[in-house]
């Protein structure tokens, strides 16, 4: 199932940059601020970590977009029990596919799906730190809406998303337990026309 998806990403992405009007590549980074929604009811607080990696940009029409991305994104939570605090970092290899609604004043409208491929996962409780990845799912499916801007003449621009996951990333516990997060940040595309 990950190897279809992945490679329908990659075709589609192959199809619309041969159909294209022009295609850009640009790279991008930022802030994340990521929680985890848990179904049990634990509530933790939101953790920031970094996002940045490449991103492809295919015009479909003046006014609509592909953007295809390929992102490292630092994630997870952090926690107080007893006064002992605990952070979970999870590093995801995430490929969101955002369709873009271009206005003509550099405004930008986005959603699409995602996948977010675990890298590695950690939780963190004092100077105790413990590998967890094996009790997480290695596919984290989620969608992202966003808004951005660009500066036409020189391509830099800015970008706000919000990314809802939509699968249980828990492996081995009937707890649902999903990522959800914000991600701020700046990006600068090449050649942008």
């Amino acid at each position: 199932m990950t190897r279809f998806l992945s490679l329908a990403i990659v075709a589609l992405m192959i199809s619309g940059a041969v159909n294209a009007q022009h295609f850009n590549v640009g790279i991008k980074a930022g802030l994340n601020l990521y929680n985890i929604h848990n179904s049990n009811g634990a509530e933790y607080d939101m953790k920031p970590g970094l996002n940045a990696g490449l991103l492809g940009h295919i015009h479909l029409s003046k006014q609509f977009a592909l953007q295809p991305e390929l992102v490292f994104s630092g994630q997870g939570a952090k926690f107080t029990t007893a006064g002992i605090d605990t952070k979970l970092n999870l590093n995801y290899l995430n490929v969101p596919l955002m369709l873009q609604y271009m206005f003509d004043n550099g405004f930008r409208l986005q959603a699409g799906p995602q996948l977010g491929f675990l890298l590695t996962a950690n939780s963190v409780t004092g100077d105790v730190k413990t590998d967890i990845k094996d009790n997480l799912k290695p596919l984290d499916v989620a969608v992202g809406l966003g808004l951005g801007y660009i500066h036409v003449p020189s391509g830099f621009g800015l970008n706000a998303r919000y990314n809802l996951g939509l699968t249980n990333i828990n492996e081995n516990t009937n707890t649902k337990s999903t990522n959800r997060g914000f991600q701020l940040g700046v990006f600068y595309q090449f050649q942008h026309k």
